[in-house]
């Protein structure tokens, strides 16, 4: 209960943060928690397995993440000042026509990278099958429902990026949002286990 106490916590914290860095560290509180949930039950080697899975390809998702929000920073520096906050979502919203269309597009696909990790899109999709060894209610209300869409609130929270970067950005949030859907639809139907089709359904709606 404590554990689940302070993942909604950090979910709030992801929802409510205005800033980027701020976003990002409670991110990484999600991730934790989701860790920690998943391998509830320690002395099970299937539960220990897949928190370790899970936090090592959410691990890859985040430093992608983390490079992207570099690159947002160095490519906003310029425009809003070191003073002003240039990772302030108001911010990068207000300004983002006046970047280079190709920092934004870099920026946006690293950061979909990130969003692709947490959110269980392709080819980071592979943790979320195994993270049904949690507790069911944790695999239902956290890793089917609450922590998969926070990858997707971050997409939607920056969007501007997208619309004003070079076109192909968008076209990758829409193919691996496309693949996806077709490739996790197809896998929930063939799965034996309900909490799995849970999780394979839910990502291929995303």
């Amino acid at each position: 209960f404590a554990e689940t106490s302070l993942f909604t916590g950090g979910m709030l914290g992801v929802v409510l943060s205005s800033n980027m860095v701020m976003f990002f560290l409670f991110w990484e509180l999600v991730g934790l928690c989701s860790y920690l949930l998943i391998g509830f039950w320690w002395h099970k080697p299937n539960a220990a397995s897949a928190a370790k899975k899970a936090f090592i390809v959410t691990r890859v998702g985040d430093v992608l993440l983390i490079l992207g929000l570099a690159v947002l920073y160095w490519a906003f520096l310029p425009v809003i000042g070191s003073n002003n906050d240039p990772l302030s979502i108001y911010n990068i919203i207000k300004y983002v026509t006046q970047v280079s269309p190709f920092n934004l597009a870099l920026a946006g696909a690293l950061i979909l990278g990130g969003a692709a990790g947490k959110s269980a899109q392709f080819p980071l999709h592979v943790w979320i099958p195994d993270a049904m060894e949690g507790p069911t209610t944790v695999s239902a209300l956290i890793h089917a429902a609450t922590m998969v869409t926070a990858g997707i609130y971050l997409v939607a929270r920056i969007y501007p990026v997208y619309v004003y970067a070079l076109p192909w950005a968008d076209y990758l949030v829409l193919y691996i949002g496309a693949f996806t859907a077709f490739l996790a639809g197809t896998m929930g139907l063939v799965m034996n286990d309900i909490k799995r089709i849970l999780a394979y359904s839910t990502i291929s709606q995303l």
